[in-house]
């Protein structure tokens, strides 16, 4: 096949290549330059992409005797993924720009062109499976090194692109394998360090740096009953779950910290209350894709007409919320539901409705729900609303919805 090998200039899609081209193929490496600022080296762990990165990359495919190209990618980046994580923030919530950048840019614009060229699949560094099933349908599966499986952030494939893509570290047991194959071929980057954060905040401060690109307004700080307990300098420099950096200068009643429960940008609130009512029991997300064939319970109601408050059968899941957290218990289906943000009344958004049997902590909108049957990934949608069923408030409104649909 001829094969496309996307080259972070790391250790993993250096191995990556090397397998690739070890198995007969026909490979060529590219990397993706998506910083806007050309001369940007990487700082320890942090950051990726940069200057570095590409000369890194640039020694890995010369000593595998492969052509080695850089792609500009830096526009649609600042487009699909800088400015929507702004916008996203700027809207009160918490989004994930290594998702987008996979489905936006790595496995969109990048397979894209690949495929225009001639290429048959990309393969990058990731760990993860992707398994063809009897009927020749494609699944995405965690990776046989769970501590470092990356489904998660994959949980954005499509049916389409998981027949293009291929992860040749799928089954490898551990990263130091990766690292002692690295170090075997002579590549110097066997001991390189792995990046973590946000590429584009490579000095890690995120509130900092949205403070240079969101105008924030001060606003009141608010308990569940609406008491106001202090002000913030702008509700977009919130998260939930957050507990330092309120300065309410008066402790709880009971004496506990408080934490950031829920950011209301259109109220410009923060509203806050003990851990307990972190505790999350159900979530609906929107915008779901499905990493393969969707379930049968799904498939058979996207077929049906959409109507309000229709909704699917009930499936088994686990839910993850985190590229690291734990997966949970949880019943999920889908439905359909007033839009809250469209233009047109009753204009209908598909949910997907997550009930969880064992509840999460500090889940916030904007976040990535990824859900997995086994070692399967389903899908993922985002994070719509969180809620807490040992909140009042939430009772109270979930009453009050209850109420109006009856009617």
């Amino acid at each position: 096949m001829k094969i496309l090998a996307a080259m972070s200039g790391g250790v993993d899609s250096a191995v990556a290549a090397a397998r690739a081209v070890e198995a007969g193929h026909e490979v060529v490496g590219v990397h993706l330059a998506l910083s806007r600022m050309p001369g940007t080296l990487r700082t320890g762990s942090r950051g990726c992409c940069t200057l570095e990165d590409s000369m890194d990359a640039r020694r890995v495919c010369s000593q595998l005797g492969i052509p080695f190209f850089v792609w500009d990618f830096s526009e649609r980046f600042k487009e699909d993924v800088v400015d929507d994580f702004i916008s996203e923030y700027e809207a009160g919530r918490t989004p994930n720009p290594c998702m987008r950048c996979n489905e936006k840019i790595k496995f969109a614009a990048l397979l894209e062109r690949a495929l225009a060229l001639g290429f048959d699949a990309v393969v990058t560094g990731h760990y993860a499976r992707v398994i063809t099933t009897e009927d020749g349908n494609r699944e995405l599966h965690r990776a046989a090194d769970w501590a470092k499986d990356q489904s998660y952030v994959l949980g954005v494939l499509t049916h389409e692109q998981l027949k293009h893509a291929w992860f040749p570290l799928a089954d490898t047991p551990s990263k130091a394998q990766v690292r002692a194959e690295a170090a075997e071929r002579g590549f110097s980057v066997a001991k390189k360090p792995d990046s973590y954060d946000i590429c584009f905040i490579p000095e890690g401060d995120t509130r900092a740096w949205l403070g240079d690109h969101i105008t924030m307004r001060p606003g009141l700080i608010k308990d569940t009953h609406g008491e106001v307990l202090g002000e913030h300098p702008g509700a977009q420099a919130y998260t939930v779950g957050q507990r330092k950096g309120l300065a309410l200068g008066r402790p709880a009643a009971d004496g506990k910290p408080r934490f950031v429960l829920e950011v209301r940008p259109k109220e410009n609130e923060v509203i806050v209350g003990s851990r307990e009512l972190l505790a999350v029991h159900e979530i609906r997300g929107i915008r779901a894709t499905w990493a393969g064939v969707p379930v049968e319970q799904a498939a058979r109601f996207l077929e049906e007409p959409a109507q309000l408050g229709a909704r699917s059968e009930e499936f088994e899941v686990t839910a993850q919320v985190r590229a690291h957290a734990d997966p949970v218990r949880a019943k999920a289906y889908m439905t359909w539901a007033p839009d809250p943000e469209a233009e047109e009344e009753g204009t209908l958004r598909l949910e997907t409705v997550v009930r969880l049997l064992d509840p999460l902590s500090g889940v916030a909108p904007g976040q990535t729900m990824v859900l997995y049957q086994g070692t399967r990934v389903l899908g993922q949608s985002t994070i719509a609303r969180a809620y807490s069923l040992d909140r009042e408030d939430i009772q109270e409104t979930l009453s009050a919805g209850a109420s109006t649909s009856a009617d």
